[in-house]
């Protein structure tokens, strides 16, 4: 996170700008660096792919949605506007793949982050936002065992209700200034 000045920037289908992302593996929870535009067929997809409607995903992204990952975040950013909650730490759903590298033969882990219907101050400024999970519901979404399905879409959309409508608009950090714990992306 300090590396990164505590952001985290949509790498694109050309660039190389790995963000956090926390993931559940046959060991545990584990914190990898990813790829933020999902691959498809093991390239960068050709439309944009660095968010995933909620809606869409038991159709545009069946695959992906069962590899599912968290986003660790205490603010984002929306049509230049930041919101947050309160300095509070929080999950943002995204859906994972990985993609062959040849240059070094392993595998880089690519996510979308998932978006949903925007509500409160939120919906002002833009229709969707990201879809925040509460605590008590990432080890349901990391599940690698639960089938990622229309039920446990509802059940998370809904459960998000609470945040989001709690998420309000902060104090745009210029990029001039240095970053602070207060105002972190990842």
């Amino acid at each position: 996170m300090r590396e990164q000045k505590h952001t985290a920037r949509i790498t694109g289908k050309n660039a190389r700008n790995l963000n956090p992302l926390i993931t559940e593996t046959e060991t545990g929870r584990r914190m990898d660096f990813a790829w933020w535009w999902l691959h498809l067929g093991g390239r960068p997809a050709k439309f944009s792919a660095f968010n995933s409607r909620s809606d869409a995903l038991m159709s545009k992204w069946r695959a992906p949605f069962q590899h599912r990952a968290i986003a660790p975040a205490t603010w984002y950013v929306e049509k230049g506007t930041s919101f947050a909650l309160d300095g509070e730490a929080f999950g943002i759903a995204a859906i994972t793949t990985t993609a062959e590298q040849h240059d070094d033969g392993g595998d880089l882990l690519t996510y979308s982050l998932v978006t949903r219907d925007a509500v409160a101050e939120a919906a002002r400024v833009h229709p969707r936002m990201p879809l925040i999970l509460p605590r008590e519901l990432h080890d349901d979404w990391l599940d690698p065992d639960r089938e990622g399905d229309a039920e446990l879409i509802a059940e998370m959309v809904a459960a998000s209700d609470e945040l989001s409508d709690a998420i309000h608009p902060a104090p745009t950090r210029k990029a001039s200034e240095p970053a602070s714990d207060e105002a972190t992306l990842f």
